[in-house]
């Protein structure tokens, strides 16, 4: 029901938008010397603006109507879980890991792993003495 409501909704706001664009603007008067007031003489001198005006009138109202209904079918429909709503499955936490350990790479021997083997330590600079100046190298260009 809900799709054909949506179908007749459309049609109606293409009819909608060619009745509108159909009708004659205020200034339409000036155009009608280049040849485009022809086209009043089929529903008589007055009656094309009566007919096109009430017809978009009706065509607006019935817009309204599906709008309105369209509307009160999505309050209606109840709310659907999304991807992120979904329940997550729980990941266990990884062992800790000793400071002097490496850890476990799958594929390679349990045999790298032994305590024998500490993680080597990264060296760290130091800094020059007091008074001392550290000798930038220069970069040849």
């Amino acid at each position: 029901m809900q799709t054909i409501l949506v179908v007749f909704h459309l049609f109606l706001a293409l009819g909608l938008i060619g009745l509108v664009l159909m009708q004659h603007g205020k200034g339409a008067d000036a155009g009608a010397a280049f040849g485009s007031g022809a086209s009043g003489t089929v529903f008589g001198a007055t009656g094309a603006a009566n007919f096109l005006s009430r017809a978009t009138a009706l065509l607006a109202t019935l817009f309204f109507v599906t709008s309105l209904t369209l509307a009160w079918y999505a309050m209606q429909t109840t709310e659907q879980t999304g991807l992120m709503d979904a329940p997550q499955a729980v990941v266990p936490a990884p062992a800790k890991i000793e400071a002097n350990e490496v850890p476990v790479i799958p594929g390679q021997e349990a045999s790298v792993n032994s305590a024998a083997s500490p993680v080597p330590e990264i060296p760290v600079p130091v800094p020059p003495a007091e008074g001392q100046t550290k000798e930038v190298p220069k970069v040849a260009d």
